[in-house]
């Protein structure tokens, strides 16, 4: 059982949040998570690199200079690899690096983060977050208020809020979901997790689904 400290949005404390760690996972698989993690990034890879061959640069294909009576070595056209501007001897080409994991175990995979999160001290909770129009300055007061100044910071939301996304999306180092589109990746990669209480309550109940379709780059 966890004791969270709940904060308002000038950083007083307002109350306390009591939460299983247990029944979001039984124990945190370090190698779980890798994989999920190794997943989620291989499927934002583009995959658009290319290298030409020999028979797709441009030059003429004539060799160069005789074979024998020069004192030079033996060449061919100034496509060969080893000639510079000649084509790649062993190309890279365009490829679709995603692949997929199962559902329960990247669902599982996401639970483990945010236990993790809770288990190292690096959440921090928050009464409510919510703005009447996008204010970035508000927000990065509110941040700076939590001590999340210039600190990578995940902001989940218990739903998708449009004035509170608007309000941090120009602040460097902030990503903001609702907890819905949470998985392993956007947990584990900032350093810190700011949650609001209505999140967290969805978390506890257990009613959030976690993302399992982050779709590839390509």
């Amino acid at each position: 059982m966890a004791s969270l400290t709940v904060y308002s949005e000038t950083g007083s404390e307002v109350g306390k949040y009591e939460i299983d760690t247990e029944q979001l996972a039984n124990r945190v698989n370090k190698q779980l998570l890798h994989d999920a993690v190794v997943m989620y990034q291989a499927n934002q890879r583009q995959g658009s690199h290319n290298t030409r061959t020999r028979g797709q640069v441009s030059g003429t294909t004539k060799k160069m200079y005789r074979q024998k009576g020069t004192g030079n070595a033996r060449a061919g056209s100034r496509r060969s690899p080893v000639r510079v501007g000649g084509g790649v001897a062993r190309t890279i080409k365009p490829r679709d690096y995603s692949y997929r994991l199962n559902k329960k175990a990247l669902r599982l995979a996401t639970r483990m983060a945010i236990r993790s999160k809770i288990d190292d001290g690096e959440i921090v909770v928050i009464d409510k977050l919510s703005f009447d129009a996008p204010a970035t300055k508000k927000m990065a007061g509110v941040l700076k208020a939590l001590g999340l100044e210039n600190v990578t910071t995940l902001v989940a939301t218990g739903a998708t809020d449009p004035m509170v996304y608007k309000s941090g999306r120009n602040i460097t180092g902030v990503a903001i979901q609702p907890v819905r589109e949470l998985n392993a990746l956007s947990v584990l990669k900032p350093k810190r997790m700011l949650i609001t209480r209505e999140a967290l309550d969805q978390i506890k109940d257990g009613s959030f689904s976690a993302n399992v379709h982050e779709t590839s780059a390509n």
